[in-house]
């Protein structure tokens, strides 16, 4: 499957499901990730749980259910790589500005959090998508 294709030309609702070192879940709305090559995408994130899961435990899951009717979208089982804090970078992968309501403070550092795309299944059933 081509993601950086698929995210491109879809919309629709991204949550993000990440564990700390005890097992314990979280998960969290998230917009469609940054694809940053054939097997690796990034997210925006903020200095909140995720992230810090993420620390203990550096596997997380991206659920993207496709806007419309039915069921349509993609499961990814991701694996993080690295992390950097390059305003630069963030700004230039930004798509648009932050939701109300998640901005956080002025000065709030993000966080460009890269992953290694270990697995795509299709939203709804068993297999992996092509």
């Amino acid at each position: 499957m081509d993601l950086k294709d698929y995210f491109e030309n879809r919309k629709g609702l991204g949550v993000l499901a990440t564990a700390d070192g005890e097992g314990r879940v979280d998960a969290a709305v998230y917009a469609r990730p940054h694809v940053t090559g054939d097997d690796t995408v990034a997210l925006i994130m903020a200095d909140r749980l995720s992230h810090a899961n993420l620390q203990a435990n550096p596997h997380a899951a991206y659920l993207f259910h496709e806007a419309g009717a039915g069921y349509e979208g993609v499961r990814l089982h991701l694996t993080k790589m690295g992390e950097e804090t390059s305003p630069t970078k963030i700004q230039e992968l930004r798509r648009r500005s932050t939701p109300e309501g998640c901005q956080g403070e002025e000065g709030d550092e993000r966080f460009l959090v890269t992953f290694r795309v270990d697995r795509v299944r299709p939203l709804v059933g068993d297999g992996d998508v092509e």
